[in-house]
């Protein structure tokens, strides 16, 4: 069955709309109890997210298949780092899924109060909405892009509302203290970069359904720096507006601080715009994650490092397997953390899903100089983005990077299955 390509505008919304989903919606109430400083992260955290889209603008051209950070890791360092990148990325994304489908019953309170003190009615509408978006995947790349092309448009909108005209009702006094955290400046900004660059996460979207690409070598690189720079202006203005309208302590325990921030500006409806423009996005960012939740066991599957089932195509030609598979993962994340309060399970969620992002973030940033094997400006460049990458590891904390490499390394076991089925045990 033919297949219709990804355009320039479906890889933008791609890359745009797997960066803004939940991320920046949630963010500043998980911000709330660092006070000013961490606008401080947020401009880091972009920084280092820019430093990251030009590596990987630069690997989309070297190598032109799909599977994102495993290709690249694979095609520079072989089978066994390729593997591991490979698992922690597709762990990532099943549990970046858990954290969007949180922040949508989050944002949904809104409209149906009942979800934030009802444990059980949160969590069904959570799984609901993962399992509707997992048919709409399978049914195929194309019709995911359309869902994600939509949803972008509809997110934006009110973004950009909050971001340039919410400037004019900031009140500096709720930037006070600036280090609200008690910890030292350093500390502070690295606890906040942890945090913040969750949002960014996503930026290598566009890499990831290569294959499915109109003209990849020239769409890819291009829509990778476009989203991930807009974005960072979105996230930055708009953090500062919610920040400076509503007070510190209204902010640290508010379920849908932007709605909360519109409704200080304008008046109930405006509240209620941005809430439903909080909950499409979310939406939309489920589905564009679940579109890659497929596309990276698939290409390691065919490269025979992952198991054979998630190589399998529908009748779509979508990797239906995995797909289900995936949200069978993410739906018990889920479910494990019903008894959490929603700004809790999102916390530690986005933390664990950041962690495993941040691993194939460390060996990408350096498979430009194995692949190359030339020195130029890009090394600098490459060298800068694996700093930044590490720093925010370090940011994440000690439970979240020992429950981090705990799930990496079960991978290596299924690691070991696979190799000795393909090549055969020792004699």
């Amino acid at each position: 069955m033919a297949t219709r390509k990804l355009g320039m505008w479906m890889v933008t919304a791609l890359v745009v709309g797997n960066m803004i989903g939940s991320g920046i919606f949630l963010l500043p109430a998980a911000l709330g109890s660092f006070g000013g400083i961490s606008l401080i992260g947020w401009i880091v955290s972009a920084g280092g997210a820019t430093l990251l889209a030009l590596v990987f603008s630069r690997l989309s051209r070297l190598v032109k298949k799909s599977g994102g950070p495993y290709v690249y890791t694979r095609e520079a360092f072989g089978d066994f780092p390729g593997f591991l990148v490979a698992w922690g990325y597709w762990i990532s994304i099943w549990t970046t899924n858990a954290a969007i489908a949180v922040a949508f019953v989050s944002y949904m309170t809104l409209f149906w109060e009942a979800l934030g003190d009802n444990a059980v009615l949160s969590v069904g509408l959570g799984l609901a909405t993962i399992w509707v978006l997992t048919w709409v995947n399978v049914l195929g790349v194309h019709t995911a892009g359309v869902v994600q092309l939509v949803t972008t448009v509809l997110k934006v909108l009110p973004l950009l509302a909050i971001a340039f005209f919410g400037l004019f009702y900031v009140d500096v006094s709720n930037f006070q203290p600036f280090n609200a955290s008690g910890q030292s400046p350093f500390a502070a900004v690295t606890a906040t970069v942890a945090l913040t660059v969750w949002a960014f996460l996503g930026l290598e979207s566009g890499t990831t359904p290569a294959e499915h690409v109109h003209e990849p070598e020239k769409t890819i690189p291009r829509a990778t720096i476009i989203g991930t720079l807009g974005t960072a202006v979105i996230y930055i203005l708009g953090t500062v507006a919610v920040m400076g309208t509503i007070a510190p302590a209204d902010l640290a325990g508010s379920n849908a601080p932007y709605a909360e921030a519109a409704r200080v500006m304008w008046g109930s409806w405006a509240g209620y715009a941005v809430g439903a423009g909080a909950v499409v996005s979310c939406f939309g960012a489920l589905n564009g994650w679940l579109l890659l939740q497929g596309q990276i066991p698939l290409a390691a599957a065919r490269d025979g490092l992952f198991p054979k089932m998630f190589g399998r195509m529908s009748k779509y030609d979508t990797p239906a397997h995995g797909l289900v598979f995936s949200s069978v993962l993410a739906s018990l994340l889920l479910m494990m953390n019903y008894s959490k309060s929603l700004i809790e399970q999102f916390t530690f969620i986005i933390l664990l899903a950041t962690l495993n992002t941040l691993v194939p973030y460390l060996f990408c940033s350096l498979a430009e100089l194995m692949l190359r094997r030339k020195l130029s400006y890009a090394s600098i460049v490459s060298l800068l983005a694996f700093a930044f990458s590490l720093w925010a590891i370090a940011g994440a904390g000690q439970e979240i990077v020992y429950w981090g490499f705990l799930l990496l390394m079960l991978g290596v076991p299924v690691y070991v299955w696979i190799h000795r089925d393909r090549s055969g045990a020792l004699q």
